[in-house]
């Protein structure tokens, strides 16, 4: 592996320059940083284009949006008498995930993943190897967890301690102790455990990861016959076990092995499509595709490298 991480990304900027080998991880930070902007315009200029957080925010003072996470801390801590427009802003929220994928959220909106992904790049760069060895299963037990502390105290306890939210709040409104929390996800990132909290503990993961098993957009190893097993995509993605089944051609349940990568845990972060030289990987839908003759299901990724 160490051989993979010194090449890693020479291949992909040889092919597709500099830029089109990080292009989707660009377009990432620049939707993440535009939410927040969005949401800063108010307290810091005046300008209210989306008022609250990320956990219940009105856009534009009319459409509702609830963190549907919040929502079920909400209804298990017992305040069936939720307003309308929490009910309203949390369906909204729901559809759009399944739609494009639950788990955009971490990729695309969450701004820990930037404290992450900053941590697993000064991993790579200080050739940190030791990882404890945490199951991934394990954040569906956070997740458990949480509804369970909702039920139990009649409150929304982990949003006091979430680090989304309190990085979020904190970078509008001021950190206070939310610097410990965030530091302390970063150096447990760094130190610790490979993709720690958000590959194995964050129970949101865990929540969008549930909701993306449906979802309709899809990362596609369609061009699966051009990889060479460079392993190049697996060292950069943050769940490189959704990756055999689609690249491998490994079936399922007896039924054809899709090109589609299926598994909920997927963030669509579309790294695996910047690293890769050969186009293997590119955005399009869940579906198979048709058969020779029959209209195929269109991409909304990258083109083939040379088209």
């Amino acid at each position: 592996m160490s051989a993979v991480i010194e090449k890693l990304g020479h291949d992909a900027i040889a092919a597709k320059g500099r830029l089109g080998a990080h292009k989707w991880l660009i377009l990432r930070r620049m939707s993440q940083l535009a939410i927040l902007a969005l949401f800063m315009a108010g307290p810091v200029g005046g300008v209210w284009i989306l008022k609250g957080n990320l956990s219940s925010s009105l856009f534009a003072d009319t459409v509702p949006m609830t963190d549907p996470l919040a929502f079920m801390q909400l209804i298990a801590a017992g305040h069936l008498g939720v307003a309308s427009t929490a009910v309203t802003g949390a369906a909204l929220i729901l559809a759009f995930y399944l739609l494009v994928g639950g788990r955009v959220y971490c990729a695309w909106v969450c701004p820990v993943n930037i404290v992450t992904d900053t941590a697993h790049w000064l991993r790579r760069r200080l050739a940190i190897k030791g990882s404890a060895r945490i199951a991934r299963e394990a954040r569906y037990w956070m997740l458990g967890l949480v509804l369970i502390l909702a039920l139990a105290t009649g409150t929304l306890a982990y949003e006091l301690v979430n680090p989304v939210s309190m990085l979020h709040r904190g970078l509008i409104f001021g950190m206070g102790f939310g610097w410990a929390i965030i530091a302390g996800v970063f150096l447990f990132d760094l130190f610790i455990m490979k993709h720690g909290w958000c590959g194995h503990l964050c129970p949101m993961g865990a929540f969008y990861g549930l909701v993306g098993a449906a979802s309709l957009v899809r990362v596609r190893a369609d061009n699966r016959a051009a990889c060479d097993d460079c392993m190049e995509c697996y060292e950069v993605c943050p769940e490189p076990q959704v990756i055999p089944p689609a690249l491998k051609g490994e079936r399922r349940g007896g039924g054809e092995a899709s090109a589609a990568i299926l598994s909920g845990a997927c963030t669509n972060c579309a790294r695996c499509v910047d690293i890769c030289p050969h186009d293997v990987f590119n955005f399009g839908l869940r579906f198979p595709a048709a058969p020779a003759g029959r209209r195929q299901p269109q991409l909304i990724g990258t083109a083939r490298h040379g088209a």
